[in-house]
């Protein structure tokens, strides 16, 4: 799809980057930056320095809230420069900067909001604003379309985290969250299991898991710096809600492996409706589906600090994506040749390689090994995870060794040594952000394994087989399975040429 900026072109760009910018961009620009050095500086001062912030009134300050006031500040002033230049010269920059400032302030309110009618104000605030920059440009009926079916998804989700939040107060007679926590071991099973379930849909909507994924496949109406903070940290938030509340639900092994479900089934199916797309968007849309999928199973897996650390890495991924998504039209051929990497050698070093990324994300974590009198492996969810690292490790050494145009002995020597430092630094970084969440209730914990903790590691496996061996390619049912599985509302889609004139 391509992005409204009819406004663009009356405007030469040297005049877009002048001084004489309207007030509302350059001062909600400085404002974001300054709240992300602040945002930044309380990272540090509570984690290096041991600094526990008290802060009055319907707040509570802790790890994860100083972790994602730092994160989306970050990102929104990414947004911010960047649109200083894109949205140079639209007739409602003003509007677009302020609602933008505006989705910032409650994503940081939501993160850090500890009364719950504050909590749910916060996150209907953010969904109503993003459904305001999807349908940026009033005239756009598809734009307007989009914004209405997003809004009206959001609405939803909002609805089932206030019966949630209504159902969690009535049980407990607590207003915060950190009250319902603390009460969490007497509410009623039925009580908790309803609350459980309303929160876990709340967060699927939100993340776009299957099968709400169509407001986000829908939403490419929205200009590219709103779906480069959409699909950076909006989605995000329902793995933030699920770790917020995982003490009404991580004890439960029944919520927790439909958690994993959902979260597998929207893995999968968004990894597959991703070989399948023709637009860029689109491919970045259906990825997000996979990614969200991915986080929301860490948390069914019970490790909520591996769901943060996902959505961070996959928040800075996906925001340089759309960023830069316009170069992707002057990439027309590849150019040079590649290896196809199914040689025994490259077979035999995708295998090693795959293995020993396994082996030190354990080392690194202590996920489904313990060093208790030697090394032994820990039969929980942790197995689960390792797997997954196991197997995102093995396809992205083949990835490499398929596109690098090095010469095949550099190709096999240098690849391991790339995807393992990667899967290093991932490594530290989970670690690190378990530390940051120290003080957070219940941030790991690891569940029993489970029958469909087998069948989720049996799927994964045999989809990485049909993926990597092309099977899927011969199937012309399952190409229009997936198409259709991936098509947006049709109202929100561009049909005639005549409606290309003006985007």
């Amino acid at each position: 799809m391509t992005d409204n900026t009819r406004p663009n072109d009356a405007v030469p760009l040297s005049e877009a980057t002048t001084s004489s910018s309207p007030l509302v961009p350059r001062a909600s620009t400085w404002l974001v930056w300054g709240l992300f050095l602040l945002a930044a500086g309380l990272l540090a001062a509570t984690t290096a320095g041991g600094y526990e912030p008290t802060v009055p009134g319907p707040f509570a300050v802790d790890g994860l809230t100083a972790l994602m006031w730092a994160v989306v500040a970050f990102f929104s002033g990414i947004v911010h420069s960047y649109s200083r230049r894109y949205m140079a010269g639209d007739e409602r920059v003003e509007g677009f900067f302020a609602r933008v400032l505006g989705f910032t302030l409650a994503v940081m309110t939501m993160a850090a909001a500890d009364h719950l009618a504050l909590f749910v104000a916060a996150w209907l605030a953010m969904g109503l604003l993003m459904a305001s920059l999807i349908g940026h440009d009033r005239e756009w009926n598809q734009a307007r379309a989009a914004a209405g079916l997003a809004r009206r998804y959001f609405v939803a989700s909002s609805g089932l985290l206030a019966v949630a939040a209504a159902i969690l107060a009535w049980t407990t007679g607590a207003t915060t969250v950190t009250g319902v926590l603390e009460a969490v071991d007497g509410i009623p099973t039925t009580a908790a299991l309803a609350a459980a379930g309303c929160l876990v849909l709340a967060a699927m909507i939100q993340s776009a898991l299957l099968p709400f994924h169509r407001w986000l496949l829908s939403s490419m109406t929205a200009p590219t710096p709103a779906s480069a903070l959409m699909h950076a940290g909006f989605v995000n938030a329902g793995g933030v809600l699920l770790t917020r509340f995982a003490p009404v639900f991580a004890d439960r092994i029944g919520v927790m492996s439909a958690i994993v479900a959902v979260g597998a089934v929207s893995a999968l199916a968004g990894q597959a409706m991703l070989l399948v797309q023709s637009d860029v968007k689109r491919t970045l849309g259906t990825s997000t589906v996979a990614q969200m999928g991915f986080m929301i199973l860490q948390a069914g897996l019970g490790f909520f600090a591996a769901a943060i650390t996902h959505l961070v890495l996959h928040g800075f991924y996906k925001a340089y994506l759309f960023l830069s998504s316009g170069a992707a039209v002057e990439q027309t051929a590849p150019t040079g040749s590649y290896g196809d990497g199914r040689g025994l050698p490259a077979l035999a070093v995708a295998g090693l390689t795959a293995v020993g990324g396994g082996a030190l994300f354990a080392a690194l974590t202590g996920k489904g090994i313990t060093f208790d009198g030697g090394v032994a492996l820990t039969f929980d969810s942790g197995l689960v995870l390792t797997l997954v690292v196991v197997l995102t490790t093995l396809h992205a050494t083949r990835d490499v060794l398929r596109r690098t145009k090095l010469s095949p002995i550099v190709r096999l020597a240098a690849t391991p040594l790339v995807v393992l430092s990667a899967i290093g630094v991932y490594g530290l970084l989970f670690e690190a952000i378990s530390t940051v969440l120290a003080d957070v209730p219940m941030y790991s914990a690891p569940t029993e394994l489970t029958v469909v903790h087998g069948a989720v590691a049996a799927l994964f496996v045999a989809g990485y087989a049909v993926t990597d061996l092309g099977w899927h390619r011969s199937s012309r049912r399952l190409y229009v399975t997936l198409l259709n599985l991936s098509q947006p509302n049709p109202d929100t889609v561009l049909t005639r040429t005549e409606d290309y004139d003006d985007a």
